[in-house]
């Protein structure tokens, strides 16, 4: 019997996991296979579920959904019945904490989902260490104000799995374009030297363009698309790379004592995004296959094939923290401790470096002219 058949419990569609030794509610310790409870300290391992593996889906499996669940928005809200203090919570994401007495609870994917999580990637760094990732980043930052280095101190962290769709797709590309290839000509030009008029050559370059096409084949793996709106593109672009030949196949227990944001960009609109992506790596392969010098791609004709995908779960430490009135928000890839946010700037740093540099240019424009 597995950890979750053993010890499982909550509110219809959702569960807990309640210590073997005290009852309280345990939640994932990141960095382990394991469970922690945070009142006794006990353990108690995550036991992979016996022949659960990471499936890549065809979109047929999609199409072939009941047409009822198929119009039916992603997300929508869970009602969770915490067994410690019975308070009812209704809530759109997948996991996260009783709000009246902190217990972990965890909805139940497969009911929630249309799309039911296939990986996860498990928290890798538990609070002490996001802090100390952000104490690193904070004392990188030029010009950053001296009480922002506080910030990991007396801050609380929040951890979050976020939502991402991988795709595998073949793809075969027909592409017509122009190949360019240098040549040196020699050039004759006058010029003024010493009040007289010289005649001098030199070689200038030319570019020789000749059409080219041809066919390029590529294979994608796991090519990640967010698949929520909560969090902008192109701040969780740089959280990467992540280790997903790290992510396990899902279970419940690595969500609890977190908050899981459920998806809502749906696989066929992240579709247009990874095809995005795969476009720019193909245009790069027929520049690639072109050769010369330089290169010309006017179109661009793909054929996709084995195309899947599937829901994967990243972790993110999250702080908000608030300086001089305004809010400020940092995030921490819970595997790689990568930092990104916004940050202040200190107006007397900038203004002191500013006197200093000006300082400088007097200091040097002295000695030259005392030479």
């Amino acid at each position: 019997m597995d950890t979750e058949e053993q010890s499982a419990r909550g509110g219809a569609g959702s569960r807990s996991y309640p210590c073997p030794a005290c009852g309280a509610a345990v939640v994932f310790a990141p960095g382990s296979d394991a469970m922690h409870c945070p009142y006794c300290g006990h353990e108690q391992a995550v036991v992979a579920a016996a022949g659960r593996e990471v499936r890549e889906h065809g979109f047929d499996e999609l199409a072939a959904l009941p047409v009822a669940e198929r119009s039916a928005p992603a997300g929508g809200t869970h009602t969770y019945v915490c067994p410690g203090c019975g308070a009812h919570t209704e809530s759109d994401a997948l996991s996260l904490r009783c709000q009246f007495c902190d217990t972990a609870l965890v909805a139940d994917a497969s009911a929630a989902e249309r799309v039911r999580p296939e990986a996860v990637l498990p928290f890798g760094l538990d609070r002490d260490a996001a802090r100390e990732a952000l104490r690193a980043w904070t004392s990188s930052r030029w010009f950053a104000p001296s009480r922002l280095k506080k910030v990991g101190e007396a801050e609380t962290f929040r951890g979050s799995y976020l939502p991402h769709w991988t795709y595998d797709a073949q793809t075969l590309t027909h592409y017509r374009g122009q190949r360019g290839d240098y040549y040196y000509v020699t050039e004759t030009y006058t010029t003024t030297e010493n009040g007289e008029t010289v005649t001098k050559t030199r070689e200038v370059r030319r570019t020789r363009w000749s059409p080219a096409s041809g066919t390029v084949g590529r294979a994608f793996d796991d090519v990640l698309v967010a698949g929520t709106t909560h969090v902008g593109n192109e701040q969780l672009d740089k959280l990467t790379p992540w280790p997903l030949e790290e992510a396990r196949p899902f279970q419940a227990e690595y969500l609890a004592g977190f908050q899981t944001v459920r998806y809502d960009i749906e696989p066929e609109d992240g579709l247009v995004t990874a095809k995005e992506r795969m476009a720019t790596v193909i245009r790069s392969d027929c520049r690639a296959d072109i050769g010369g010098d330089e290169q010309r791609v006017s179109s661009l004709d793909t054929h996709y094939s084995a195309l899947t995908f599937k829901l994967m779960l990243l972790p993110v430490w999250f702080l908000t923290y608030l300086y001089a009135g305004t809010s400020w928000q940092v995030m921490v890839n819970a595997r790689t401790a990568e930092v990104i946010g916004e940050r202040p700037y200190s107006k007397v740093k900038i203004a002191a470096a500013v006197l200093c540099g000006l300082a400088l240019a007097a200091l040097i424009t002295f000695l030259v002219m005392r030479r």
